[in-house]
C-alpha cells in the first residue's frame, strides 16, 4: 500500500513538473506498477483493452468526418455569425453547447466534435484556442450531468441504487442539479475564468481560404481567362464527346468541369463532372466551366453556338464551383533539384497525366500563358484535383513542394454533400445507440466510426491522423492506475476514514466529506472507476447513519465529473490539452475556482432537492 503511494506521489510530481509529455508519464506509471508486483501483466495492460480507450478512438474518427464533410465549418460559420466580433460571446456559444450536447453524447464525443470548429472560430475572430478549449472540456463534463446517460458516473449510482434495493433516478433527474452547475459554469468563464485561462500561441491556425485565394488571383490572374458557357439545343456539341473537338490543341481552351442542368442518376448523368475527359458526353443546357484567352472563348462560342453566363466573382467562383471536401486547388512550386527543371513540357498534358488540372502558371511573380515552357526553378503551378492525386504528385515528383495545406483548405469549405449527411447520420445514429442503450458505447461508436470508414467520409489514412494518439495512449496507460489503488487496498482505507469520520458530525458534513474525497480521485483516475470506488462505501455508510443515500449518491456523480484540476482527470481534459498548449498548472489554475462553486453549489442544492 505504501509503495503505491509512492507511485502515486511520482506519478502526480511529473505531471506537474511537465517535463515529458503526458502519454511517456503515464506509460512509465503503468510500467511501475507492473515491476513493482502491484499489478500483473494482464492487470497491467488492461487499459488497452479498455471499452473507453476503443471508444475515445472511434469518437476521434467520427469528429473527423464531421470535419471532413463540412459539418465543423457550417458549424463554425455559424459560430461566428452568432459570435460576431465578440470573444465572450463565442466563449458563452462553444460552452454552452458543449454543455447541452453532451447531455446526449458521451462528453469525450461533444469534445471531439467541437475540436475542429473551436479551434476555427478561435483564429477566426481574432482570440487564441487556449481561451475557450478549457471552457469546452469543462463545460462538456458539467453537461453530462443533464441526464442519466450523459456520463457514466450517473449510470453507475443509479444502477448501484437499484442493486442495493433503492429506487433509482428518473432520466433527466440529475438536471435538478445539473443545469443550475452547467449555468454557474457559464457565468464563471464569462465573468472570472477567462481572464485566468492563459494565451498559448499554437501551430494549430487553420487555413483561411478567402486569403488564399485571393493571394492567388493577385498571383495568377487567375480572373482574366475563365468563363462559364452553356450548350445550347442548336450547338453542335450536343450529345458528342469532348475528344472529338480537341479543345486544347485546336482551340487552346481547356474545360474544366460541367455541371449537368438536368442530371439524371438513372442513367449515370452525375449532377457534377468535376474532371471532364475526352469520353466525356456533352448534354442539353449543359454549364461548362472553361480556361482561355478572350479571343478563343469568343471563337468557340460563335463556332458551338454556346451562351455566355456571367461568373461570380471569381474568388466565390473558385471556392463555390472548383473546391469541395474532396476536390481541391493548391500551390506547387519546382524546386532547384526537381528533375523538372530544364525540360520542356507542355503544361497541361503534363499535370493530366497525374490526374490533375492545370489552372494557372506563373514564375516570378508574373503569369505564364504559353502553353509549352522550360521549366525553370522556382515556377510556380496552380491544380486542382481530388486531394489523393495532389499528393500522388508530390510523391512522384519530390521536389516539388505543395505550398500551404490541401487537407487544411478542404476543412474550410462549407459545401454539403451525400457524404456530409451520411457523416451526420452516423452521428445520429450513434446518439439513438446511446440513448436507448441497444448496444454498449463502446461498439455504438464502432459502428458510426465504421460507416463514415467504409463509405468513405474519410480516407482511412486520414482517419488515423486524426486521431489524437497522445490522449489515447495517456488514458490507456491510467487506467490500470484506478485498478491498482483499489487492490492494494489505499482507496478503500482512506474512503472509510473519511466517511466514518465526517458521518457522526453531520449529514452537510458528510456530504462534503464524499465530495471532496471523490473529487481528489477523480483528479487522477478514470471519474467511471471512482464512481465504482465510491458509490457502494456511501451506501453502506448512509445505511448506518439510517439517512437517505440519494444526496450521497448525486454528490458522487457531481464530483466524479469535476475533475478540473489536472489534464488526467478525463478524457475530454486530455483532448484539448495538446490542442490549446495548455500546462498541467493551467488546469489547476483555472479548475480550483470552479470546483469550490461546485462544491458550494452542491451543498446548497442536493440537499434541498434530496432531502436526507
Amino acid at each position: 500500500m505504501y509503495l503505491m503511494l509512492i507511485i502515486l506521489g511520482i506519478t502526480i510530481v511529473l505531471f506537474i513538473w511537465g517535463k515529458f509529455t503526458p502519454d511517456i508519464v503515464a506509460l512509465l506509471s503503468m510500467i511501475s506498477l507492473f515491476l513493482f508486483g502491484i499489478l500483473d501483466l494482464n492487470e497491467t495492460l488492461s487499459g488497452f483493452s479498455n471499452p473507453t480507450v476503443i471508444m475515445i478512438a472511434a469518437l476521434f474518427i467520427i469528429g473527423e468526418g464531421l470535419s471532413q464533410t463540412g459539418w465543423t465549418a457550417v458549424a463554425g460559420q455559424k459560430f461566428m455569425e452568432l459570435a460576431g466580433k465578440s470573444t465572450s460571446r463565442l466563449l458563452t456559444i462553444t460552452t454552452l453547447g458543449a454543455g447541452l450536447l453532451s447531455g446526449v453524447v458521451s462528453n469525450t464525443g461533444t469534445v471531439a466534435t467541437l475540436l475542429p470548429v473551436t479551434i476555427s472560430s478561435a483564429w477566426n475572430i481574432g482570440t487564441l484556442p487556449s481561451k475557450l478549449l478549457m471552457p469546452v472540456a469543462f463545460g462538456s463534463n458539467t453537461g453530462g450531468l443533464l441526464t442519466l446517460t450523459g456520463t457514466p458516473p450517473n449510470i453507475i449510482v443509479n444502477n448501484t441504487m437499484i442493486e442495493s434495493g433503492l429506487e433509482g433516478f428518473s432520466f433527466f433527474e440529475f438536471a435538478l442539479i445539473g443545469l443550475p452547475l452547467l449555468i454557474i459554469t457559464l457565468l464563471y468563464f464569462r465573468f472570472i475564468g477567462y481572464r485566468l485561462l492563459p494565451s498559448n500561441k499554437t501551430n494549430n491556425k487553420p487555413v483561411d481560404i478567402s486569403t488564399t485565394l485571393h493571394k492567388w488571383i493577385e498571383a495568377y490572374k487567375v480572373d482574366d481567362d475563365y468563363y462559364r458557357l452553356r450548350v445550347r439545343s442548336v450547338s453542335p456539341l450536343l450529345e458528342t464527346k469532348i475528344g472529338k473537338w480537341s479543345f486544347e490543341n485546336d482551340h487552346q481552351v481547356s474545360i474544366i468541369r460541367i455541371k449537368r442542368r438536368h442530371p439524371n442518376r438513372l442513367k449515370g448523368n452525375e449532377p457534377f463532372i468535376e474532371f471532364p475527359d475526352d469520353n466525356t458526353e456533352f448534354k442539353y443546357h449543359d454549364i461548362i466551366t472553361v480556361k482561355g484567352d478572350t479571343q478563343a472563348i469568343n471563337a468557340i462560342m460563335i463556332k458551338f453556338r454556346l451562351g455566355l453566363l456571367p461568373l461570380e466573382p471569381i474568388a466565390d467562383e473558385l471556392r463555390n464551383n472548383l473546391i469541395n471536401q474532396e476536390v481541391g486547388m493548391t500551390e506547387v512550386i519546382v524546386t532547384p533539384k526537381s528533375v523538372l527543371v530544364g525540360r520542356k513540357i507542355r503544361l497541361g498534358n503534363f499535370f493530366k497525366r497525374f490526374g490533375v488540372q492545370l489552372m494557372a502558371a506563373s514564375r516570378n511573380n508574373k503569369p505564364l500563358t504559353d502553353r509549352e515552357i522550360t521549366v525553370k526553378a522556382g515556377d510556380a503551378f496552380l491544380i486542382r484535383g481530388i486531394w489523393s492525386d495532389i499528393e500522388q504528385l508530390h510523391e512522384h515528383h519530390e521536389n516539388l513542394v505543395i505550398c500551404g495545406s490541401p487537407e487544411g483548405i478542404a476543412k474550410t469549405v462549407t459545401n454539403i454533400t451525400i457524404k456530409s449527411y451520411i457523416a451526420l447520420f452516423s452521428l445520429v445514429l450513434m446518439i439513438v445507440l446511446l440513448v436507448l442503450n441497444i448496444v454498449p458505447g463502446a461498439v455504438a461508436a464502432l459502428i458510426s466510426a465504421g460507416i463514415i470508414l467504409i463509405s468513405g467520409c474519410v480516407p482511412i489514412s486520414k482517419a488515423y491522423k486524426g486521431i489524437s494518439w497522445i490522449s489515447v495512449v495517456m488514458i490507456a496507460a491510467m487506467i490500470p492506475m484506478g485498478l491498482a489503488l483499489q487492490k492494494t487496498g489505499l482507496a478503500e482505507v482512506m474512503a472509510n476514514g473519511l466517511v466514518t469520520s465526517l458521518g457522526s458530525v453531520h449529514p452537510v458534513v458528510l456530504l462534503a466529506g464524499v465530495f471532496l474525497l471523490t473529487t481528489t480521485f477523480s483528479q487522477v483516475i478514470n471519474n467511471s472507476a471512482t464512481a465504482v470506488l465510491m458509490a457502494p462505501i456511501v451506501i453502506l455508510a448512509a445505511n448506518a447513519l439510517n439517512i437517505s443515500a440519494a444526496p450521497f449518491m448525486i454528490a458522487v456523480a457531481i464530483s466524479a465529473s469535476t475533475a478540473f484540476l489536472t489534464p488526467v482527470g478525463t478524457t475530454t481534459n486530455a483532448m484539448v490539452l495538446t490542442a490549446g498548449g495548455y500546462k498541467f498548472s493551467d488546469y489547476f489554475k483555472v479548475g480550483f475556482p470552479l470546483l469550490l462553486l461546485f462544491l458550494a453549489t452542491t451543498l446548497i442544492i442536493v440537499p434541498l432537492i434530496w432531502p436526507f
